[in-house]
């Protein structure tokens, strides 16, 4: 994944294009890409900054989250698999997830999920 370019550089070719100079041209004299540097001078008109948005990161588990009690009592107290989990959650709240994503979620509240030794 390509790094974040600095805020500095950013704000001397939004000044430039201010300055009169065209967003294309900007972007030659910066060495970025042409749509770079429109995105920049719009995000600069729409927000007055052109600090870099954050990036990655989870943006879902909030949806999984809202249900976590549950999923690990459910988890703790039977010898319901992952996919039995997930497909427990979608058939009681519509909510479709992967057994990965149980997982995780599983995982975050420090409860590790094996499978039962008499199952052998």
């Amino acid at each position: 994944m390509p790094k974040t370019l600095s805020t500095d550089l950013r704000e001397r070719l939004v000044s430039a294009v201010e300055g009169g100079m065209s967003r294309r041209s900007a972007a030659t004299l910066f060495k970025v890409a042409p749509s770079t540097a429109i995105k920049w001078v719009d995000q600069k008109r729409r927000t007055d900054s052109v600090q870099p948005r954050a990036r990655g990161g989870d943006h879902r588990s909030h949806r999984l989250e809202a249900y976590a009690d549950e999923i690990v009592m459910l988890a703790k107290n039977s010898d319901r698999t992952l996919a039995e989990l997930a497909n427990y959650v979608e058939q009681t709240h519509g909510l479709r997830v992967t057994p990965s994503s149980i997982w995780r979620l599983l995982d975050r509240h420090d409860m590790t999920y094996k499978k039962c030794r008499a199952r052998r």
